[in-house]
This record gives C-alpha cells, structure tokens and sequence, in this order.
C-alpha cells in the first residue's frame, strides 16, 4: 500500500508566533499513524512526520518523551550531542534526537494520556476505567479508579481519557460518562462528560461533551469540550466554567507557552462514536489541525490546518529551547547506531570504523562457502 502524503499550510501568523515562541511542537495522530515534529529553521515552519502504530498520549519532561502507542508505551531521550550529526551529510539540521530507551509492553490499554510524575510514568487505561503505572512484571499496576467504578475489566465503562498533574500528582481526569457497564458512556456521550478530582474521588464538573485533555496551568484548571469546541477554564472550588473561546473542530490535544494555548482541532470521520455532538450543528465544516490562542483575549493568534492525509489528532506538547528536533523509531538504522552513556556519545557507522586488513590463513583452514555461511531469513 503507498504511503499517504499528508500536507499542511500554515498562516504568516503561526509562523511568526513559532519563530519567538522559543521551541517547537510534538504532534500525535493514531488517525495517520504518525508522530509530527514541526520545528523553525530560521526562515519557516518545518514538519518532520515518523510512523508509530496508533500514537496516542505524549509527554515531556526535561530531556524525555513519552509515547503511547497501540500496545506499549516508549520513553524516549534526547541524545544532544549525536543530533547535528543525524544526517551525515548535512550537518546541524538538528538540534535535538530522541531516541527509544525503554519500551513497556502494556497491550492494548486503549491508553489516552500519560503523564510523568516524581514516581514515574502514570497513564490513563481508558479500556479498564483507571489510572495506572507501568510494570515490569504487569501489563499495568492499578492506581487509581472512580468511585462508581465497581470492578478493574476491560470494558470501557466510562471512557478515562485525560490526565492533569497538580504539583506533581495526579489530580484531574476527564471520562465521558459515569456508568458502570461496558461501554455505558456511549448513551449519553453528548452531554455526559465529567471531570473529577482524583484525591477526593468527586466530579467537579458534569454535562460537558465529550472532554479531553485537562491541564493546570497558571493556578487554573483547563478543559477541552471537545464535543462542542470549547476550551473552558474551570474552578475547581466552585465547579464554575467560563468558555475562553470556539473553534471550529472536535479538540483534542492542550499545551501552553507563557500566555498562549496550543489547541489541537480534528474532523468528525466515524459517526457511530461521534456522531450527534453540538459541534457538527455549529459550524458548517470542521477543521484538522493546530490553533494558537490567547490566554488573555481568547483570540486565535496563528493556525495551521492539515489538508490533507491527516483528519485526527490527539495530543500536542511544547518542546522548549529545542527548534529543528528529530525522533527516531526503532526501525531506522540510526537507532542502533547512536552510543550514548552518561560521559559521551558516539555513532557506530560503517564511515567511522577502522577496518584492520584480514590475516591470512593457512589454505588447509579455508572452508567452503557453503559451510559458513547462513541461509536467508
């Protein structure tokens, strides 16, 4: 099957909100399989794209990344000193290179975010309804679940999707529903929507649509209504909602910078899940791609639109101080070829070995052919 090529276009005011916003932007989309880098070189944006079965939740912190995928979560780091010379001909194109380190086989979770906390990697198991770690011995440890959660089975009771730390613990997560038989959420997945407090096991907010991505961010709480469009800013005191503003598109996917949100838009593709939102009566045509906003006015400040390729997406993270960053899965050669350890880096590649001359061997000794060497795989 050929590739599908996915295209973007990018308005002069995202450019130049990219340009002096002091990083650049990690981009999912299970819908596209694809992991998208979208870095400035100095004269414009720039989209590296790398496949990853179903990528999913994203997180950074410090010199890491998280990826969900299908059946595993990876955690990748950055290998500073090996990234300018990523391409050997072509020097200094980047600035940063995560490479996968460490690779938990969790199955299919149906993982929606994950986050990294003081005690490692916490995850959403949308399929058990809970919070989780990771395991070595596990596919998962469990957390945390709600209360009207009876039992830990795989059935997506009540669609956890999002995860928000608040000084470094889990605090907030999103669900679609409140109901407690496999795939109850679906009913009323309109306005159903809850967001809860996870140390007091009590909703804060209900009758949303369809959230997503909750985040804490300058003493506040931020919620993506996907179903209607909206990025609300919530009090978790009081359980008010203001809409900060509309967009035209199913959101998904919240970071900041500073004063600004990064908002990521989807179309509506499969009707069965997300048909009958209030989305789809509000705006004539539904749009796939990233919106700047600010904070302050609720104005959208930049966008850029995916044109083709790409219809979803799911998470976007703010990679700062890093401008041209590149990310390598395992199966490019480039992975097994960067060595790193706490005091260098190194690439092992064919133009960097010395190759000793062979010793000569005694004629007697010099098998043939057939007797050494290994059939094809």
């Amino acid at each position: 099957m050929d590739p599908v090529q996915i295209d973007c276009c990018v308005s002069d005011a995202f450019q130049a909100w990219l340009a002096q916003a002091g990083g650049s932007l990690a981009v999912s989309t299970y819908q596209a399989g694809k992991v998208a880098l979208l870095g400035w070189d100095g004269r414009q944006v720039t989209m590296l794209l790398r496949e990853f079965p179903k990528p999913m939740g994203l997180a950074m912190h410090e010199h890491r990344m998280v990826l969900a995928t299908r059946h595993g979560i990876t955690i990748f780091a950055d290998a500073p000193l090996l990234a300018p010379e990523y391409l050997e001909d072509r020097s200094g194109r980047y600035d940063a290179l995560y490479l996968p380190r460490v690779t938990y086989h969790t199955g299919d979770l149906h993982t929606h975010d994950v986050v990294i906390a003081p005690r490692g990697v916490i995850l959403t198991a949308t399929r058990f309804s809970c919070l989780a770690y990771l395991s070595s011995d596990f596919n998962f440890t469990p957390l945390w679940k709600p209360r009207f959660i009876s039992d830990l089975v795989p059935e997506d009771r009540c669609h956890l999707n999002g995860l928000a730390l608040r000084d470094g613990r889990p605090r907030y997560v999103t669900a679609l529903g409140t109901t407690d038989v496999q795939g109850g959420w679906r009913e009323n997945k309109a306005d159903g929507g809850v967001v809860i407090d996870v140390e007091s096991n009590e909703v804060l907010a209900e009758g949303l649509s369809m959230p997503h991505s909750p985040r804490w961010h300058a003493d506040r709480l931020w919620v993506l209504n996907s179903g209607t469009g909206e990025l609300l800013a919530l009090d978790p005191q009081t359980g008010r909602r203001d809409v900060v503003c509309g967009l035209p598109g199913y959101l998904r996917g919240l970071c900041f910078v500073g004063r600004y949100a990064v908002i990521g838009l989807c179309k509506i593709r499969e009707k069965h899940i997300f048909g009958g939102l209030p989305i789809q009566t509000r705006h004539e045509k539904l749009n796939c791609g990233l919106v700047v906003i600010d904070l302050t006015t609720g104005r959208v400040e930049g966008h850029l639109e995916f044109t083709a390729g790409c219809e979803e997406l799911y998470d976007v993270q703010f990679l700062p101080g890093i401008y041209r960053p590149m990310i390598v899965n395992l199966e490019k050669p480039q992975a097994r070829q960067a060595m790193t350890n706490p005091e260098s880096s190194f690439w092992l590649r064919p133009a960097n070995e010395i190759h000793e001359p062979p010793a000569s061997a005694p004629a007697e000794s010099v098998l043939p052919e057939a007797d050494v060497g290994c059939p094809s795989a």
